[in-house]
Parts: C-alpha cells; sequence; structure tokens
C-alpha cells in the first residue's frame, strides 16, 4: 500500500491490523492511494501523472483517489485509466473498510457526497520516525477568497473541543516526538466564534508536559490577535518564535477583489507588533503573483 500525504501516515499501524504492510513510496506495491490536492491545476495534473507512473510499474494494482480533487472532480477521476476506487472527503475515513470490500471486484468504486454532509470532525496527528508531528486541530473553512476552491472541497469550518485536541495531543507525549506543528486549514478559525478559541487552545497546549516545542503553522493576518502574538513570544514555555502569514497580495485593491478579510495595514500592524516584542522571530509569508486585474505596479 502506498499513502502519499501526512494526513495518512497512520495508516501504518492501521494496515498492519487489516493485513496491510506499507511499503517504500517508490516500491512497487499491489494498492496505491493518493491522497489529492486541488488548489492548483498543477495538482490535479500531477494526479493524472501518478496514475499513469503507477499503472507503468504495476499494471494489475488497485488505485485509490481520494482527498479534494475526488471531492470536486469525482467523475473526472473515474475517467483515468487504471483508477479503480474514488472516495470523497467523508468517505476517505473508511479507506480500509472500502479496499477490503471492493478490492477483488472488478467494476470501478465511486464514492462521493455533498460536502454539505461532512459536518464532524476528530483531531489527529501524523506519526513516523521523525521528533516532529503533525497535530491536525481543525478543517474546513468559511472564507469564500475567489481564488480557493478549499471550502467546496472541505466543507464548513469545524473542530473538536479543547479538551478532545488536547487529549490527542498528549497521546504524543510518551513518543519520540519533541516538536508538534499545529495544522488545518483555517487554524485560526477554531471555535469560529463559540465559547472557544485558538488563543485557549495554544495557553492549553502550552501546559502539556512531554512536548517541547510547538508552532503555528499558518494563520490569517485578521485572526493573528495581539494575544496571541504576546502569548508566544513573551509568556509562552513551548511556543515558537515563528508566525507564518498570508498576505497574498499588498494591494487592498487586490485584496478586495480576491474577498480577503483584512487590508494591507492589518498585516503591517501585526509584523510591527511581532518585531516590537522580538526583532529576531521568523516570519514566513504567501504571496499570489499575477493575480486577474493585477497591475506591473
Amino acid at each position: 500500500m502506498k499513502s502519499a500525504n501526512k494526513e495518512f501516515n497512520k495508516l501504518e499501524i492501521l494496515t498492519s491490523k487489516h493485513g496491510f504492510e506499507k511499503v517504500n513510496y517508490k516500491e512497487k506495491a499491489d494498492i496505491y492511494v493518493l491522497n489529492t490536492c486541488s488548489v492548483t491545476e498543477n495538482a490535479d495534473k500531477e494526479c493524472r501523472q501518478l496514475v499513469r507512473r503507477i499503472q507503468k510499474l504495476s499494471p494489475e494494482s488497485f488505485v485509490v483517489i481520494t482527498g479534494c480533487y475526488a471531492q470536486l472532480k469525482p467523475e473526472e477521476i473515474a475517467k483515468i485509466p487504471g483508477v479503480n476506487m474514488v472516495l470523497g472527503a467523508n468517505e476517505k475515513f473508511k479507506l480500509l473498510e472500502e479496499v477490503e470490500a471492493n478490492l477483488e471486484k472488478e467494476t470501478q468504486v465511486v464514492k462521493h457526497e455533498s460536502i454539505k454532509h461532512a459536518l464532524t470532525f476528530n483531531p489527529s496527528f501524523s506519526a513516523g520516525d521523525r521528533i516532529r508531528s503533525f497535530l491536525k486541530i481543525q478543517d474546513g473553512c468559511d472564507y469564500f477568497c475567489t481564488f480557493c476552491t478549499i471550502p467546496l472541497a472541505r466543507g464548513k469550518s469545524r473542530n473538536a473541543s479543547i479538551e478532545s485536541t488536547i487529549k490527542e495531543a498528549k497521546k504524543l507525549v510518551d513518543t519520540p516526538v519533541r516538536e508538534v506543528v499545529l495544522t488545518g486549514v483555517n487554524i485560526g478559525d477554531f471555535g469560529q466564534g463559540g465559547d472557544e478559541n485558538f488563543f485557549q487552545l495554544i495557553q492549553e497546549l502550552d501546559t502539556l508536559e512531554g512536548i517541547d516545542r510547538f508552532r503555528i503553522s499558518s494563520i490569517e493576518p485578521n485572526l493573528l490577535s495581539n494575544e496571541i502574538i504576546d502569548f508566544c513570544l513573551s509568556k509562552s514555555k513551548r511556543f515558537m518564535p515563528h508566525f507564518h502569514i498570508p498576505l497574498q497580495s499588498g494591494s487592498d485593491r487586490i485584496l478586495k477583489l480576491m474577498r480577503r478579510k483584512y487590508e494591507r495595514s492589518v498585516f503591517q500592524d501585526r509584523v510591527a507588533q511581532i518585531k516590537r516584542l522580538n526583532p529576531t522571530c521568523c516570519i514566513g509569508v504567501d504571496v499570489i503573483v499575477g493575480f486577474p486585474g493585477e497591475t506591473d505596479e
């Protein structure tokens, strides 16, 4: 069995219970699982290229396609020669059961339901032989930026409770993991305006003994509050001085066309606050170049 995404790293544990053995990425396998992205056209093209490569390496293998591309365009994927199974966003969590039930069938299986039915979320983490683990605390997004397909592929923003998230994080304490990266689609939206929020979550995680370092993967500038910045840089024992903040454009006009929820000044204020507290803090940025309507200036 072959997996091509961090979200499926836990398969190594599960597959052994089902009689499967995980093999190296480039080894010949009986079953291949491609967990796809679909943020860019290149991701879709890469999926088709990988299926063709699998056909050359192991023409008799059973090929499963899941992930965002499978949720958005299941019929398109089903037309790719060599694809045996297509599983949508909800169905991928029953991957092993679906493979076992359909492995011997000659007919193609396509299981996909509306993303509106993706309402639940369970926190999870990547596992392997490294000292860093990715803890998924949230999924989905309620922002409909004009350049992004994620709300259509992943559904509404949702998360488990802080208690459940901490319980999952505690499972990493007795492993070789020393650093945990908080991931999701829009992690700053944790709680969605309810009784719990992202700031409360990181405060709780900071008290977790046994994990040396926590890192925030990416957070929207309008959701990166001064209290989060102050906590991570001045009060936290475990959160790293590192923020990845998607800018996308430095033009307010373009940001409006993108339907981003902030203006350039918000991003500038966040960076200034970070540098005031810690001039050496690392700041990562995402920028989109060539957005429709953008001028050379």
